[in-house]
């Protein structure tokens, strides 16, 4: 049964915003509410056509008062998120992230008329670490529970929605654990770190990484909102990229830095305000992390658009990166030194 009137969290940034805009443009949703702490830009405003825009902090117990007035029966919690906004960075990242989501897990549970909660998390919460497996399934914990950063913070808000389906079993709940976010229009630790000139990894790892392009991930979204589905579902495009690899097609240049060197190295980028890096974000470019999605597609019926790679490089296009060493030059390099070493065997 489609909603009535949908409240999405979220909507200054481009995945709760361009979603209002999405289930504004459906007629058989009746009313749609917008709710951040700060406007979204006027082109997603106007976007967002019908959707009303409601200035709210949902750390805030107001945001019960909201839920009520306007009859709301489905929310969308979009607003966990790993991007800091603003100079005050982590302290209010993790109060929006945590406190946020409790408020408005109790606001929830006093309307007798909300039926639907659709929740955006992450596989962070199956962390990052040299002894995880090749492939996490939906079943499948962490085998270092994630201790700080946005994974932590998504470890509690899933904690906290599963003790709200204990006490509210007539709200249906969909947790979406997607894989980073990349793509043209969309701003995330990823494409920042992607955009670099010179892009620091991990001297001697290699990670295995997935990802999910932001539309792709809007039509997730959208699906679980309009449709019925409850459970747990990972979310990434097929395929991987090893980091090399993602570095080389974005035409960056690698700096492997030791080991013992990251957090340092990490903490001079943060402080510059070019990519804010946790150390929860750092171990995954250390180790890397893939999810099964076989329940996405067989049980939440919906196969992302893009594979990992095309959404990589749909990114770069998009962004018009230009490449700091050609990529031609470097395989003929390549080639070269693999037909010395032939010769000299």
């Amino acid at each position: 049964m489609a909603p009535r009137v949908v409240l999405v969290t979220g909507v200054s940034r481009f995945l709760g915003g361009y979603l209002a805009a999405r289930l504004a443009g459906n007629p058989d949703v009746e009313r749609v509410l917008g709710v951040d702490t700060v406007p979204p830009s006027r082109d997603l405003l106007r976007r967002m056509g019908r959707a009303e825009f409601v200035r709210a902090d949902i750390r805030n117990p107001l945001i019960a008062k909201v839920i009520s007035t306007a009859r709301v029966d489905t929310v969308v919690h979009a607003s966990v998120t790993a991007n800091p906004a603003g100079p005050s960075g982590r302290t209010t990242l993790k109060e929006m992230n945590v406190i946020g989501t409790m408020q408005l897990l109790a606001a929830c549970q006093k309307s007798p008329l909300v039926r639907k909660l659709v929740v955006k998390s992450t596989t962070a919460v199956y962390g990052a670490s040299p002894r995880d497996p090749a492939v996490f399934s939906e079943e499948m914990g962490p085998k270092d529970l994630p201790s700080s950063g946005y994974a932590k913070d998504a470890v509690e808000v899933e904690g906290y929605v599963r003790g709200f389906g204990r006490r509210r079993p007539d709200v249906q709940i969909t947790t979406l654990r997607f894989a980073n976010f990349i793509g043209p229009r969309i701003d995330t630790v990823m494409t920042r770190y992607f955009s670099l000139p010179i892009v620091p990894t991990v001297l001697g790892y290699d990670a295995r990484v997935q990802l999910l392009h932001a539309e792709d991930a809007l039509a997730i979204l959208e699906r679980a909102t309009l449709h019925d589905l409850p459970g747990v579902f990972n979310a990434g495009g097929d395929g991987v990229l090893m980091l090399s690899q993602a570095i080389r097609r974005a035409g960056r240049i690698p700096l492997p830095v030791p080991s013992l060197m990251v957090p340092t190295v990490g903490t001079v980028i943060r402080s510059a305000r070019l990519v804010d890096f946790s150390p929860d974000q750092m171990r995954f470019l250390n180790f890397g992390r893939v999810v099964d999605t076989t329940r996405l597609k067989q049980e939440f019926g919906l196969t992302p658009r893009w594979t990992t790679r095309e959404a990589f490089d749909d990114f770069v296009n998009g962004r018009g990166l230009c490449p700091f060493i050609d990529p031609d030059r470097v395989a003929a390099v390549e080639r070269e030194i693999l037909d010395m070493a032939a010769k000299l065997r």
